[in-house]
Parts: C-alpha cells; structure tokens; sequence
C-alpha cells in the first residue's frame, strides 16, 4: 500500500476514534463542568452540535478542496483538531466545551476531502477495495476510541482529549512531510448553491412513492443516535459503570456489528430476500432493545450483544431495495437524498433522544431503550410500503 493512502486512511481513522473517544467520558466530564447530574440535555445538544457542523460543512470543504487542492484542507483541519482537542483537555467552562465539540465536528468533515483523495489517485478497478479499507478504518477507529477513552479517562478525565490531541499532531505531520497533492486546483468560483446541504431533500418531493424510502432511512438513522447519546449515561445509572466497562461495552459491539456486517447480510438476503431481511433485522434490533430495556446485571449487555450485531444484516438489504425504486439515471440524486436524511437524523435524534432520557432517567433509565423500539415498529409498515413494487425501469438505451 503507497504511503499517502496510509495517511488516508489514519486521518479518517481518527476522525471515527475522536467521536468515540468522547462517549465514555463526556458524562462525568459534563458533571465535573456544570456541577450538576442533570446533564442528558447538554450532551444531547453536543452530539447535535458536532452532526450539524458536520451536516453544514461536509460540502464546503469538498468545495474548497476542488478549488484549493486536497492537501491545504486536510492541512488544515488536522491542525484544528489537534489544537481544538487540546483547547477542549483544559476547557473549565460548559460554553468552551461546546465551542470545542462544534469545532470538532467542522474538522471531521474532512471525510468527505478524504473520500475525493483516494479517488483522485485510484484507478477504476482498485476503487471498490479502497473504499472497503476506509470504511474498515472508520469501523476500527469506532471501536478503538471508547475503549481507549474509557480506559484513559478512569486515569484522569481530561486525559482522552490530550491523546487525542496528540495522535492528530502525529497525523498532521505525516500528511505534511509525505502526503502529496492529488488534485490540480481547479481555480474557479465556487457555486454556492451546490452547498446547500437540503437541496437534495428537494427531489424526495418530486418523485411519488420515494418518501417512505427515506423516511425509513431518516428512523433507522436516528435510532442509531440514541446510543452514541444515551449508552454511557444508561450504563452508569443503571450498573455503575466506569469509563472502562463503558468503553468496553461499545468497543465490543463494534466488533461484533463489524464482523455481521463483513459476514452476513449476503447470505441473509440469499436466504430471506431484501425486504425479509431488512423485517428479521429489525426484529432483532426490537429483541436486543426490550431486554436491555429490562436488564439488571451487567452482564446481560454483554450476552446479547451478537442478537444486537444481528439487527445490522437489514441496513444493507434496504439500500439495495432503496436503489430499486428509482431508474438508473437518478441513483446519484438518491444516495444524495439518503446522505441528507442520515445526516438529519444524526441532528434531530440526539436532541429528542436525551430529552426523553431526562424525562425517564431517575424513575427507569431502561425506558430510553423501548422508546427506540416503538421507533422501529414504526419503521415497519413504511418499509412494507415503500417497497411493495420496484418502481424503477431499465432506460431504453440499456436494453440488450
């Protein structure tokens, strides 16, 4: 492997590790801050935060990195995560913390920079390969970064954002002394309506029968976000967990949910077909939710994790029953509508989910768990209906 995808595929690996390094600790360290318990709400509006910056400057740097040239903005917001990390280690106040998030979300938005180097510099047949290794870095750095923050943070609670820190100092000098320029800048002006990150939500109107596609999509999304906002708060309420045990509980559902997604959804849909598939994975996921909901001993968490992973065979059936209900010719405008609806959802349920778990959090924390089951037995007659006919068509130029 050349070395300028190496540093590729670190950046975008600690760009996965720095959202994770933060959920084991950022409940204590909110605590710690505020001097209050009721902290649900804050980290809520930070896991907002950081999607929405994300959500807003995803295509600005894409942008930018057309006009400017890959490097300068990767430069650039290696520099700004390491310092913003470092600012965040020592931060004494709420309002610098969420500043610090804010800024880490903008930084992280260099994915999508990252994602255009590696075409820029692959040919055709190697894409495919290339892109399963970056999304396998992000799956990596996810399951690295809680267990290492839980386990750093036990140490000392400011120590996480210090490590992090420095593994992007690390990062920033490999890219400067080794990574090279991808992309001849392009020098134009920049149209500042293709950076409007709704304007694909515009089509999903335009197209009868694709509203139920992404209304799943935009559900299934934001009940992903209930664990990245409520998991560590959960887990203390109701076992006591340390930063450790919590880090260590997402770390092992991240390698339990990567090794399903590696290994199953193939035969799964051989087996059960698209829509049975995308059905028996949320029948899973409904499983797992209700006895977590119930659960009284640590160890149960650990015990269900695989029934958990299993609720991720339907993620990739309903893509491809999603690509099905639109013709050849506008499968670019529907992942970019789907794009849209995750990164919505990745706003919106981090904000409802802990408001519900303030509402639930001293009389029964597990209750946060069922509400995300209710989201899924709405998912069902959705999915059921957007899918009841394919309603894409060859065109007539790809007939044999």
């Amino acid at each position: 492997m050349n070395r300028p995808l190496v540093v590729i595929f670190a950046t975008v690996g600690l760009d996965a590790a720095g959202i994770g390094l933060i959920f084991p600790i950022l409940p204590r360290l909110l605590e710690d801050v505020t001097h209050t318990q009721n902290i649900a709400p804050y980290i809520g509006i930070m896991t907002a935060l950081y999607a929405v910056m994300q959500f807003i400057f995803a295509p600005v740097l894409g942008a930018l990195s057309d006009n400017l040239g890959r490097r300068p903005v990767l430069l650039l917001s290696l520099a700004g995560a390491a310092i913003n990390y470092l600012v965040m280690a020592f931060a004494p106040q709420l309002w610098m913390l969420i500043l610090g998030r804010a800024i880490a979300g903008l930084t992280s938005a260099n994915v999508s920079v990252a994602t255009a180097y590696i075409t820029d510099i692959s040919p055709e047949d190697t894409r495919a390969r290339r892109f399963g290794l970056f999304n396998a870095m992000f799956g990596v750095g996810f399951i690295i970064g809680p267990v290492l923050g839980g386990l750093l943070g036990d140490t000392w609670l400011r120590l996480p954002f210090i490590a992090a820190a420095v593994l992007n100092a690390c990062n920033l000098l490999l890219a400067l002394f080794i990574l090279p320029e991808s992309h001849k800048p392009a020098r134009r002006k920049i149209d500042l309506t293709a950076l409007n990150p709704l304007r694909p939500l515009r089509w999903v109107f335009s197209m009868k029968g694709l509203l139920p596609i992404v209304l799943v999509f935009f559900l299934l999304s934001a009940t992903g976000e209930a664990y990245g906002t409520c998991w560590a708060l959960w887990g203390f309420d109701t076992f006591q967990w340390n930063g450790l045990w919590i880090g260590l509980s997402l770390g092992t559902f991240g390698v339990c949910q990567t090794l399903v997604q590696a290994l199953l959804p193939g035969p799964a849909t051989r087996l059960l077909g698209e829509r049975g598939a995308v059905l028996v994975g949320i029948a899973f996921a409904c499983i797992a939710l209700v006895i977590l909901a119930f659960a009284s001993h640590g160890w149960i968490v650990f015990a269900i994790m695989p029934i958990f992973a299993l609720a991720g065979i339907g993620t990739p059936a309903f893509q491809a029953l999603a690509t099905r209900q639109v013709d050849v010719g506008r499968q670019g405008q529907l992942q970019g509508v789907l794009a849209s609806a995750v990164s919505l959802a990745s706003i919106f349920g981090p904000l409802g989910f802990s408001i519900f778990y303030f509402v639930v959090q001293k009389q029964w924390p597990g209750a946060i768990w069922l509400s995300v089951a209710v989201i899924y037995a709405i998912a069902v007659p959705l999915v059921v209906l957007g899918t009841r006919t394919d309603r894409a068509r060859p065109t007539a130029s790809l007939r044999p």
